[in-house]
């Protein structure tokens, strides 16, 4: 069910969400809400396994890249070059790592400071504009929805690593209702900012 709400959310966001901006940011969003549209429909059609696939680990990095990516565009027009690159460039070392066999930690510290970087964006971006009174206090909520995508993806990544935060039954108890906090908090930090 809270898949379902999950689902709901992302569809309503990719469908009205956010207006009035320039086509890379709307693009951005767009696509990470419908990204997340489609893993939550897959987690619900063939369950929470599906999360053990290397290709969700893939698709899943669209997830907080294009969100960044949007924020950055957004926000940050000096850096919008230079994020760009750095989310191509991350997005094809997460694809080579993970379906090249690469020995070593490599692939997971790819993946940790790609998703680091789009977390902390995710999160500061949001944050700092809200504060300084730049945005709206609702701009904020964004900000959340970042720190709880960051703490999702700390205890899969975790999880997959062999290291896991918490028991396995646990994390995967409660990432349907951190997936829907967290697209609460993004789609009500865009409509409230």
């Amino acid at each position: 069910m809270l898949l379902l709400m999950t689902c709901l959310l992302a569809a309503y966001q990719v469908a009205v969400g956010i207006n009035g901006l320039e086509n890379v940011p709307i693009t951005a969003y767009t696509v990470a809400f419908g990204v997340l549209l489609v893993a939550c429909l897959l987690m619900i059609i063939l369950g929470l396994e599906v999360l053990d696939s290397p290709v969700v680990v893939i698709i899943s990095t669209i997830i907080p890249l294009s969100l960044s990516l949007g924020l950055v565009w957004q926000h940050l027009q000096g850096l919008r070059g230079p994020y760009l690159v750095f989310r191509l460039a991350g997005f094809l070392a997460i694809l080579v790592t993970r379906t090249v066999r690469v020995p070593g930690p490599v692939a997971t510290v790819i993946l940790a400071c790609v998703h680091g970087v789009a977390g902390l964006t995710i999160f500061l971006i949001p944050s700092i504009l809200a504060a300084r009174g730049l945005m709206l206090p609702g701009f904020s909520l964004v900000g959340l929805g970042g720190a709880l995508i960051g703490i999702g993806g700390l205890l899969l990544s975790c999880l997959k690593a062999g290291k896991p935060i918490l028991p396995r039954g646990t994390i995967m108890s409660i990432l349907p209702a951190l997936l829907l906090l967290m697209t609460a908090a993004f789609v009500a930090g865009f409509a409230l900012g």
